[in-house]
């Protein structure tokens, strides 16, 4: 597909691969809120038996040329989950990137929608990369702020370009700054006394002998404490065994809190390290003093700031007046003493549906501070 002097072809080779993972890093080199992510973990992502996603959604990846320069790049996906949950002939795309140049987007865009209604989708939504459990949204506020890990960045002309191609919002999804070392005790405690679990409730962190077990326990609470919000698709348990080997390196114990009602876990909140702020000089490359380097910051250093990319109350609790925030403040409450203890000073809350009021409001009653937006965008498919 060629829109003048541009040239759109679908990633064909691991040299093709290669110049995918790399064309953000010339983007947005120099760019204050851009930490490029590591190649090797990007490789993986990207590659069909190595990342448990592909055995649910079919992707096409495509890169943008100008005389043999790559400027853009674009994945068109479809996710069989989704279509499976909704039934709603939706594809999506995602990993957008593009030198500022609306006929590049343009391209892009119209070569990842021409695979989607090739395969019978009548609508699209995105970028997720690649799926909703993973990369959501195009950032459109808070570009400057800092690079956390599984969390898009773009520059401020990629919504405009996109908007120009005919995507109108669908919804936006909020993040917020978490002072791990000033934020205020919650009212959680109160809420259960008053909602009449005092007594009932235990709260724990990962047991890391029962790994897999604890895992488990968390997909569950998830699958359940999500199942209603948009565009939901529950995560599979390979999926999860997968990112949890993967971010084994950032994932801290005393970072993974359970809250146990009566013996039953229902609910959970898992801070990652932010691996992001351990590699900012690396860009994405990984030899034997960069891997040195990044186990000695990930063990013995340090690293202040952390991501917490999942939380969630089962359903049964939720939705109790008192109840519902009452056990995500106490999960906060001992993420927070526990996060403070270890020298950590900030986390990322998100992230979070702008019309999900109940979570917004218990994130901002402790301190939460809303500091970045991203977009999802929609677009419907002419036949």
């Amino acid at each position: 597909m060629a829109s003048s002097d541009i040239i759109v072809s679908p990633v064909e080779s691991k040299a093709d691969l290669k110049a995918f993972i790399a064309l953000p890093k010339r983007l947005y080199a120099g760019h204050k809120g851009y930490i490029a992510p590591l190649d090797v973990e990007r490789m993986e992502a990207f590659t069909p038996g190595k990342n448990p996603l592909f055995e649910h959604v079919e992707v096409r990846f495509f890169l943008a040329r100008r005389a043999g320069k790559v400027v853009g790049r674009i994945s068109a996906q479809i996710d069989r989950a989704h279509l499976e949950r909704y039934n709603d002939s939706t594809g999506h795309f995602g990993c957008l990137a593009a030198e500022d140049d609306p006929a590049i987007f343009a391209a892009l865009l119209a070569a990842a929608e021409a695979w989607l209604r090739a395969k019978g989708m009548k609508h699209v939504t995105g970028p997720f990369s690649l799926s909703v459990n993973e990369e959501v949204g195009l950032l459109i506020d808070g570009f400057d702020s800092r690079p956390v890990l599984m969390v898009p960045y773009d520059p401020p002309y990629a919504g405009p370009r996109v908007e120009a191609c005919g995507y109108a919002k669908a919804k936006d999804v909020f993040s917020y700054d978490y002072d791990v070392q000033n934020a205020p005790e919650t009212i959680g405690a109160k809420l259960l006394k008053r909602g009449g679990l005092e007594g009932r409730v235990k709260v724990r962190t990962a047991n890391m002998k029962m790994f897999d077990a604890e895992v488990r326990t968390l997909v569950n609470i998830f699958n359940d404490a999500w199942s209603d919000n948009w565009g939901f698709v529950p995560f599979t348990q390979a999926e999860i065994d997968h990112a949890s080997k993967a971010f084994g390196p950032v994932i801290v114990p005393e970072l993974a809190v359970f809250v146990d009602v009566d013996d039953e876990s229902v609910a959970f909140i898992v801070a990652l390290t932010n691996l992001y702020e351990a590699v900012k000089e690396f860009d994405g490359k990984l030899g034997p003093v960069k891997l040195a380097k990044l186990l000695w910051r990930l063990k013995i250093a340090g690293v202040g700031s952390t991501r917490v990319p999942l939380m969630g109350v089962k359903k049964k609790f939720r939705n109790h007046p008192l109840l519902g925030a009452g056990l995500a403040m106490i999960a906060i409450d001992h993420l927070r003493a526990n996060g403070k203890r270890l020298g950590k000073t900030s986390a990322e809350l998100g992230w979070i549906l702008e019309d999900n009021k109940a979570t917004n409001n218990i994130i901002r009653s402790v301190g939460g501070v809303h500091y970045k937006t991203h977009r999802i965008y929609e677009k419907a498919l002419a036949g």
